[in-house]
């Protein structure tokens, strides 16, 4: 058969070994199939650019790859970001100052009233997360888009005097906290780390007894208008993509409409991020999309809580129910929190324990890949970035499914089957197809060249 009909498939089941494992390949003929259900694909209708997958190196995750064997390091960081043994990241998270999953509450400068910053330090990160990102940068082969995330301000610059428990950023100090950033993005480019953009404020419509800093839909518009945008600038960084909210799927329309109808505010932002803590809500995805075009929507934290699960297999399948409902509601990118946690689900200052792909026993030296790990591997290590999402449609409603255009023309088709039932069906590719019998509990890729 041609190169052209043939289709490559890769497949994650439960109940079997199958871990983003090749399968025999498939032939697209032009034989119609009757009485079957068909996922087809249409490459001419093409919609939001991919600009890539990637995960959270945060203290902790840090802290555990410092303590695991040099063979397991190297393991670690290959499975994620290695683009042909691993899963491909290509982007990263750094929290600005410590956030829960830190070893404690620390800041870049903690000397108060220091509004001119002289005392600010990236000490500590080059303790833990700035090793673990360079040999992430060195596997890699090329500089990783780091993205970096506030949880609070040093407690001096607050209204509560305190990182945790929320407050917001005091008035005298809004344009110091500014600034901060600036400093933040020039240590870490000193050390050899490229930053690629910057939230305003990790979750900005919550109180934790964590880090936690509120800001109101006005107050982050103004911030961004008055202070952080024309200081980013003034600094010589206006190319750091800025995005707004950073928080729940359930109010990024919201914080949308109040900061983007500004025009001056509305030109320092690049796009919304956004997180599934409140649940599915996809709608409101589009609906930011339809109202904003010109802003890209980057999904920037997920995770499932209350610890860890090992070999539970529903946790893959919460994430690619997510990866697919924001994908084909519009989002850009997707970045997962922690890269790695130990067997309890941290370390965490606040025991706020939570799963993570990649857990690791610094004790034992032993590894453990998650289903989630295998799950987001099906869209990551595929889809490449400056891909298109293009039409994809599924006539059995127990498959979730989504495709995409890479720029060098391979077509990339995921399919999804949560049910307790393997279903028959027919894959449609430009008026060819080939029948297929998906697993129950599995998900499947699907690569061909247009």
């Amino acid at each position: 058969m041609g190169d052209r009909n043939k289709v490559k498939v890769i497949q994650t089941a439960k109940d079997t070994g199958d871990r983003l494992s090749p399968k025999a390949d498939l032939c697209l003929e032009d034989a119609q199939y009757e009485n079957m259900s068909v996922v087809e694909v249409d490459v001419r209708q093409e919609f939001q650019e991919i600009i890539g997958f990637g995960g959270a190196f945060t203290e902790a995750s840090a802290f555990i790859f410092a303590h695991m064997e040099p063979e397991k390091q190297r393991e670690i960081v290959n499975a994620y970001f290695h683009p042909k043994e691993g899963i491909g990241y290509n982007f990263g998270r750094i929290p600005m100052n410590s956030c829960d999953f830190s070893l404690g509450s620390y800041s870049c400068d903690d000397i108060a009233g220091d509004v001119e910053l002289k005392y600010f330090n990236i000490e500590r990160d080059k303790i833990f997360i700035i090793p673990l990102v360079k040999e992430a940068i060195k596997v890699r082969g090329e500089p990783l888009n780091i993205l970096i995330s506030p949880w609070s301000p040093p407690g001096w610059m607050k209204t509560n005097r305190r990182m945790t428990h929320g407050g917001e950023v005091k008035e005298e100090y809004r344009a110091t906290w500014a600034l901060f950033y600036a400093r933040f993005i020039k240590a870490y480019e000193s050390e050899g780390i490229p930053i690629w953009g910057l939230t305003v404020q990790n979750e900005p419509d919550a109180t934790q007894i964590w880090e936690s800093c509120r800001f109101t839909p006005e107050a982050e518009r103004d911030f961004i208008r008055d202070y952080l945008g024309p200081i980013l600038a003034r600094e010589g960084l206006s190319n750091k993509k800025i995005m707004a909210w950073d928080h729940n799927r359930d109010l990024v329309y919201e914080r949308a409409k109040v900061i983007l109808s500004d025009y001056k505010a509305a030109s320092y932002v690049w796009g919304l991020g956004f997180h599934w803590y409140s649940g599915d809500q996809f709608e409101n995805l589009m609906k930011t999309r339809a109202a904003f075009p010109d802003k890209y929507l980057m999904f920037t934290e997920g995770c499932i809580e209350n610890g860890v699960r090992l070999g539970q297999w529903d946790r893959g399948e919460q994430y690619a129910h997510n990866m697919i409902g924001d994908l084909i509601h519009g989002a850009n990118g997707w970045i997962d929190w922690n890269l790695l946690l130990d067997t309890n689900g941290g370390p965490n200052h606040v025991a706020n324990f939570c799963d993570a792909p990649i857990i690791a026993d610094p004790v034992t030296n032993h590894v453990y890949y998650q289903s989630s790990y295998y799950y987001i591997g099906h869209f990551s290590k595929y889809i490449q970035p400056g891909a298109r999402r293009v039409q994809c449609f599924s006539s059995n409603k127990r498959l979730a499914t989504v495709a995409f255009k890479n720029s060098d023309h391979s077509v990339v088709t995921i399919i999804f089957n949560p049910s307790a039932d393997n279903c028959r069906y027919q894959l449609r590719i430009n008026g060819k197809s080939t029948p297929i019998n998906v697993l129950s509990h599995s998900i499947v890729t699907y690569l061909w060249n247009e």
